[in-house]
């Protein structure tokens, strides 16, 4: 008698690292990451990282004992703290605090456990709590506050004047270099032009250069664990940057670099810690090459020509889609028989 359930050829590898050793090696990645956005946008990115954390750890309680399912296990793989975190690392630090506790809800209940719990969601669950925000509240969503040294102080300073009702989100906000490219390039602006305003004559520009790099530094302590494949980061990394490079080539004057690309945004902390999710990403070798490619194609799609400056969460989920038809066509050849 067989159980229905699919598995793909042998022969099987045993990993003896567990889910909560997976987990720990992905947060302790993450840390240098909010080392940087801590420094440089304030202690707001690190309220948002505890309202986030909480949030998904009692609603994965929550929901745990309304499905009469043992609460502490699930608790203590780290999978909901990891995913409240990376919900937190792409919210700006002045949102109002119940905008974290809804990203939390549609991570956990909806993109999580009306699936079945971990290992059986489709879509990434971050992605989808920060997809609702970015799609409800997307001028909460657009603006982070100057990347310089005082940024702690101003931060701080937001937050309560925020809470208080008497400052709203411009006031102590400025466009990201993403949202003021796509901006200027649809008032018809050049490249040159664009990077002679006042955001790239400051800070801001490269503040968000050194985000990407202590994503890039968290990403490849990664790989040297080979806590994750290198198959997804190539794909996408090639995906965004190959489209970029030949339209740059073409018209440098209205297609931003490649470089811009990769370190605009959070883009490297996508490329390591979003698209490498196990669960809703694809899982044979070449699949995974395809599935990342994928989201690379996508993200520089919506960035060009979509509505929104970013567009990775909605690459990551749409390629989530794709992962069953992916993997089916991907399959490696079973040793012994011909095509």
């Amino acid at each position: 008698m067989t159980s229905g359930l699919s598995t793909s050829n042998g022969p099987y590898l045993h990993d003896r690292r567990s889910v909560n050793t997976l987990m720990r090696d992905v947060l302790l990645a993450l840390l240098p990451v909010y080392v940087a956005l801590i420094w440089l946008y304030g202690i707001g990115i690190l309220v948002n990282a505890l309202l986030c954390s909480l949030a998904c750890l009692s609603f994965e309680a929550a929901i745990l004992r309304i499905r009469q399912r043992p609460v502490a296990p699930a608790l203590k793989d780290c999978s909901a703290l990891l995913t409240g975190l990376l919900i937190a690392v792409c919210l700006p630090p002045q949102i109002p605090f119940w905008l974290p506790l809804i990203a939390a809800l549609f991570a956990i209940v909806f993109a999580k456990h009306l699936y079945g719990g971990l290992g059986y969601n489709l879509f990434n669950p971050a992605m989808v709590g920060f997809a609702v925000l970015l799609v409800s509240f997307p001028a909460y969503m657009g603006y982070w506050p100057p990347p310089d040294l005082s940024g702690i102080e101003q931060a701080s300073a937001g937050i309560d004047l925020l809470l208080q009702g008497h400052l709203s989100v411009d006031a102590i906000s400025s466009a990201t270099p993403l949202d003021i490219v796509k901006t200027e390039l649809g008032n018809m602006q050049t490249m040159p032009e664009i990077y002679t305003g006042e955001l790239f004559n400051s800070f801001g520009p490269r503040g968000w250069v050194w985000v990407n790099i202590f994503a890039l530094a968290g990403g490849l302590w990664l790989l040297v664990r080979k806590t994750i494949g290198w198959r997804i980061p190539t794909g996408v990394v090639l995906g965004l940057s190959l489209p970029a490079l030949v339209a740059w080539i073409g018209d440098g004057n209205i297609n931003p670099s490649p470089w811009f690309q990769l370190v605009s945004g959070g883009t490297l902390i996508g490329v390591f810690f979003i698209a490498t999710d196990p669960v809703s990403s694809a899982s044979t070798q070449r699949g995974q090459l395809v599935y990342g490619a994928g989201i690379g194609v996508l993200t520089y799609l919506i960035r060009t020509w979509g509505a929104y400056p970013d567009g990775f969460a909605f690459a990551v989920l749409l390629m989530n889609l794709a992962v069953p038809i992916i993997d089916r066509y991907t399959q490696p050849r079973i040793y012994g028989r011909a095509k």
